[in-house]
Formats: C-alpha cells, structure tokens, sequence
C-alpha cells in the first residue's frame, strides 16, 4: 500500500494553484509577499507529481473549492507558465535569480535612436567622434539621417559624410562598441526629459514676450550661468525671425491666416520683414494688404500689433511641431 505524501504548506499551495490554473492562479499570486513567491517556486520544482486522491485530500484541507486538474500535474512548469503570465519579465527574473534580459538588438536600437527630434540627435552627436556619428547616420532610416546631418556643424559634416563614403564592412567589435554607446545615449536622454519638459514649459512662455523682452529675459538667464540657455533658445522665435524661413515655410504659415491679423501684425515692420510676409501671399492678398499699410497707423495700439505678431510666431512654433515647417535658417537668408 502506497504511504501517503508528506507535503510541506509551500508545496501544498504550489499543488493547490496549479489545479486552479493559470487565470486564477494568476489573480491570486499578486497578493503573495516575495519570499513567499520564492518559497512557492522552490516547493513547485520539488514537487514532481501528486496523486488524484491526494490532490483531493490537500483541496479539502484548505476548504475551498477548486476545480481539480489532471492526476498527475507537471508542477514545475505549469508553475513557470503561470508565473510567466501573470508577472513581468523583471518580476519573473528577480524571483528566479536569473541574470537581467538582453539588450535591444542593434535594429531596435537604431529605431529608438529615430524617434528623439533631430534637433535635438544632432546636439548629442556634436560631442561625439566623427566615425561613430558617421556609423550612426549610415544605419538611421535616409529621412532620418538627413534631418539630423543638414544640422550638424559644417566641419564636423564634410567628415561625417567622408567617412560614411568610405565605410565598409564594420568589424563585429566595432559594432558592439556603437550599438553600447547608442544605448548610453537613450538612456541620457531618457534621463532628460523632464529637463526638455521644462525648457518647453520656459519657451512656451517667452514665446508670449515681445523680443526686446525674450532677449532681455535670456541675457538674464545666460548671467546665472544656466545651461539651460541654448536649449531654450532652439524652442523660441519670434515674428521678426519671418525673414530667416524659407519661402516654402512661409507659404505654409499664411495659408489660412486671417488677412486682418497679418495686415495689423505688419504695422511699422520693417521693409524687408515686410516683403517677406507678402511674398508669401496670393495676388489678392498682397494687393489688399498693401492697400491697408498704405492707410497709414493711425488709431492702430501698439498692443494690439504686439499680439498679432505673437499669435502668428506661436502658430509658426505650432507648425514646426507638428512637423509641417521647419524653423531653421534657409540657404537664401543665410
């Protein structure tokens, strides 16, 4: 006759939360302390397999109703299933000693690198050396990599785009070296998002101010000492910078803009900020405008030409976010 199994509580509970499979099980592990866990895990792979009556004497004993599985349970594995699939990769790694996961590929490191702003890439790689940021810009998606090169500094770029010329096959080393190197730079920028949070937060304001007030105000934060300053300037502009836009940009910010606001924003502009604001205009548009400027100021507040201008440099910043202008200098105004 068959002596009946000695159970430990650990190893009762393992059997216990395997006949209740994995949903069940699931719900109730979340409620288990980690040493509790570990003790269950423990007892689950001691535990090779219990017969029906015994399952049942075990089920009884803890007077709750369960629905009883097969005879013969594979203890360990359904108990790593079930962890698995009620618990989170780091949970499950913790709880079982297991060495931290594996780093992103290098495609998906690369595909993490393509979603931080160019703007932004092209500061990072400005301190980098010339063959990792040619490696980088060779594997970046085409769009990508050119948004980021045409913003690199003129030296460093006819290097980067001589190196990426000539670059051949990367030895595996070399490779690894770039891929831990790009990982270090996501996770710095991950670091640093509430830093660029604030900066956006500080543009957002100043781009409210007038720019005699916007240049004030960052004279005084350049006195402090800050390093916030270039960070926040990228984020400003202001109606006057209209004339560094490309004749593209400008086209796609007036399109749609109210004729009286551009008319009141260009009161007492100067000639060439004028001219550049028109040129981006239809026929009919320009020629009544042109009629309106040539009215004269009268009656026209100086606040209220201080507002137009602001709303139309806060719907160029809008425009850039949203990926349909750029705001850097073109060729021409260069």
């Amino acid at each position: 006759m068959n002596q009946p199994l000695k159970l430990t509580q650990a190893q009762k509970a393992a059997a216990i939360l395997v006949a209740m499979g994995k949903p069940s099980a699931g719900r109730l592990l979340k409620f288990f302390k980690q040493e509790e866990l570990k003790a269950l895990i423990e007892a689950a792979r001691l535990l090779r397999s219990i017969p029906q009556a015994e399952l049942e004497k075990v089920v009884r004993e803890f007077e709750h109703e369960f629905t009883v599985g097969a005879g013969l349970l594979d203890s360990a594995d359904s108990m790593d299933t079930i962890l698995t699939e009620s618990l989170s990769p780091e949970e499950v790694n913790i709880l079982l000693g297991r060495s931290e996961a594996p780093p992103p590929s290098l495609e998906e490191v690369w595909a993490e690198l393509e979603k931080i702003d160019a703007e932004r890439l092209s500061q990072i790689l400005r301190g980098e050396h010339d063959q990792t940021v040619a490696v980088i810009m060779t594997n970046l998606a085409p769009q990508a990599a050119s948004r980021v090169l045409v913003l690199l500094d003129k030296g460093q770029r006819g290097a980067v785009v001589r190196r990426m010329a000539t670059m051949g096959q990367l030895p595996l080393a070399a490779k690894q070296m770039i891929e831990k190197r790009i990982a270090e730079i996501l996770r710095a920028e991950a670091n640093g998002k509430d830093a660029s949070a604030g900066h956006a937060r500080v543009a957002s304001v100043l781009n409210e101010l007038d720019k005699e007030q916007v240049d004030e105000v960052m004279e005084e934060l350049r006195a402090t000492g800050s390093d916030d300053v270039d960070a926040i300037r990228s984020r400003l502009f202001t109606f006057e910078e209209l004339v560094t836009l490309s004749q593209k940009a400008r086209v796609a910010l007036f399109d749609g803009l109210p004729t009286d606001q551009v008319t009141l924003a260009l009161r007492g502009a100067p000639k060439d900020l004028v001219e550049a604001v028109l040129s981006a205009l239809g026929a009919r548009s320009r020629r009544m405008i042109e009629s309106e400027l040539a009215g004269g100021d009268d009656n026209v507040l100086a606040e209220d030409v201080g507002r137009a201008r602001r709303r139309i440099a806060s719907t160029a910043v809008q425009l850039a976010q949203a990926g349909k202008i750029e705001l850097q200098p073109s060729q021409e105004a260069a």
